[in-house]
C-alpha cells in the first residue's frame, strides 16, 4: 500500500500573498494539503498545529508555514526517507535556511536552524508550549539534509510589530515560573548573555551588515521581554 503524506499550513494574519503562492506550489506533490486559518482559533502555534493533525488523515505529517518553502532535492530526501522508515523513526527534524533582509544568512544562529516538522502520524501525540511549541510523539529522533527556505521577517517594522507580541507572552510565562524580582543587574547581564551569543558564539558579524543589524535586533527583543517582566512585576508589588 502506497505511504500517504499530508501537508499542513498555518494561515493567519496579512500574509504575503506571494510567499503564499509559492509555499502552496512547493507542496503539490503531497497526499493532501490542510490548510489551518489561525485567526479563526484562539491559543498559540501549537493549538493551531494541533487544529491541523486533527484533520490529517495521512500516514505522514509535514508542518510548513505560508512564509516557508518546500525545494525539490527535500521532497525527494522527505519520499525516499518515508519509504524506508520501519516504524522506529517518530520524527524528522528538517534544517531551515533563514533568509532574511533578502540575504540568506550561515551565522547568528540561523542555520541549520532544525525544526521538528515532519511525523509519523502513528507516533504522533501532541504540541504543547503556548511560546516555544514542541511536539510530542514516540520513536526516535533523525535529521534530514535539505533544507526548508524561509523568508523570515520582511522588514524591521514587522519585526517589531512581532516582538511587542511575542514579548507579552514571554514576559507572562517568566511570571509564571517565579522569575526573581528584575534590577540594574539582571538588565544588565540579559543583554550581556544575548549580546555574547549572537556576536561570540555564534559569529553573526560574518553575515555581514545585515547579520550585525538582525543581531542588534536580538538584543533589543531580548531586553523588551525582561522590560515587560519588570512592569508586570511591579504591577504585581503595587495591588
Amino acid at each position: 500500500m502506497e505511504t500517504s503524506i499530508n501537508a499542513i499550513v498555518l494561515v493567519g494574519g496579512k500574509f504575503d500573498k506571494g510567499l503564499y503562492r509559492k509555499c502552496i506550489n512547493s507542496l503539490s506533490w503531497t497526499n493532501e494539503i490542510i490548510k489551518v486559518k489561525t485567526d479563526d482559533i484562539k491559543g498559540s502555534f501549537a493549538d493551531w498545529r494541533n487544529e491541523g493533525f486533527k484533520e490529517a488523515s495521512g500516514d505522514w505529517i509535514l508542518y510548513i508555514d505560508t512564509d516557508e518553502e518546500v525545494s525539490v532535492a527535500l521532497m525527494e530526501e522527505i519520499m525516499s526517507v518515508i519509504k524506508k522508515n520501519s516504524g522506529k523513526v517518530g520524527c524528522f527534524a528538517i534544517p531551515r535556511k533563514n533568509i532574511i533582509f533578502g540575504k540568506e544568512f550561515k551565522h547568528g544562529g540561523q542555520f541549520p536552524d532544525y525544526q521538528k516538522r515532519l511525523f509519523n502520524r502513528s507516533n504522533f501525540s501532541k504540541w504543547t508550549g503556548r511560546l516555544h511549541e514542541e511536539p510530542s510523539y514516540k520513536g526516535f529522533l533523525e535529521h534530514l539534509k535539505n533544507p526548508i527556505t524561509h523568508h523570515k521577517n520582511s522588514s524591521i517594522s514587522e519585526m517589531i510589530k512581532k516582538t511587542n507580541k511575542w514579548s507579552e507572552l514571554e514576559a507572562e510565562e517568566m511570571i509564571k515560573a517565579n522569575h526573581p524580582k528584575m534590577n540594574i543587574f539582571r538588565f544588565f547581564s540579559a543583554g550581556l548573555r544575548e549580546f555574547w551569543l549572537r556576536f561570540v558564539k555564534q559569529l553573526s558579524f560574518l553575515d555581514g551588515v545585515e547579520g550585525i543589524i538582525y543581531a542588534m535586533y536580538q538584543v533589543f527583543s531580548r531586553l523588551i521581554s525582561y522590560s515587560k517582566l519588570w512592569e508586570k512585576q511591579l504591577s504585581k508589588t503595587l495591588i
